[in-house]
């Protein structure tokens, strides 16, 4: 439904209008985060030469986060929100475009520098290495500095931000982020690429 609140932003208003005043602010923060991350993003050819494969329990997940921010004083909620856009919470296997790999997408150049010789695909060493990453480029006082340091975009940075803050203000919304699936973007439309792809097949996702 975010998805579609993106491609169709005349829509909002009237969604908002019909919501509870509990949620609004809630909706209007995630649609926000998505469409600044569609701005990040153009039209592929192909389909993604990745594995979808089901992500580790919610609460290993959590645990990590909070060892992360225990050892390099990063907030869970904003490493948890990288993992949310940078793989669905560990959903995506396969190389970026630029060559990022594993759970929080680290160049080779880059994990050479955080990874402190873990594995590029533990979501454990991944998540460690993100917030080693964080803390040495300003956060948790500079947070939107230390974000423009994992991903060189005012876009990137605004979509964490809003998707952490959420977190912040009830960690119940991580549940919530673990659920959501990949979509990934065609040409020729919006794709679901479902837990086992490519075995099993992309599904076109509706665009209206």
């Amino acid at each position: 439904m975010y998805r579609l609140l993106v491609i169709h932003p005349e829509w909002l208003d009237q969604v908002l209008a019909n919501l509870p005043d509990r949620l609004r602010p809630i909706v209007r923060a995630n649609a926000h985060a998505s469409t600044e991350l569609r701005l990040l993003t153009k039209p592929h050819p192909a389909l993604p030469q990745w594995r979808i494969v089901a992500p580790a329990p919610a609460e290993e997940l959590l645990a990590d986060y909070k060892e992360a921010e225990r050892r390099f004083g990063v907030p869970w909620y904003f490493l948890a929100a990288i993992h949310v856009v940078e793989t669905k919470t560990g959903r995506i296997r396969g190389a970026s475009d630029a060559g990022a790999r594993g759970p929080m997408q680290f160049l080779p150049a880059t994990w050479s520098r955080y990874g402190a010789g873990g594995d590029i695909e533990s979501n454990h060493d991944s998540i460690l290495a993100a917030a080693r990453l964080l803390s040495s480029n300003g956060a948790p006082s500079r947070m939107s500095d230390a974000l423009f340091s994992y991903n060189r975009s005012a876009h990137y940075v605004a979509a964490v931000t809003e998707y952490a803050q959420l977190m912040r203000a009830g960690e119940r919304a991580f549940l919530g982020y673990y659920q959501w699936r990949v979509f990934y973007r065609l040409a020729a439309g919006d794709r679901l690429l479902p837990e086992g792809y490519p075995d099993v097949p992309a599904v076109e996702a509706p665009m209206s």
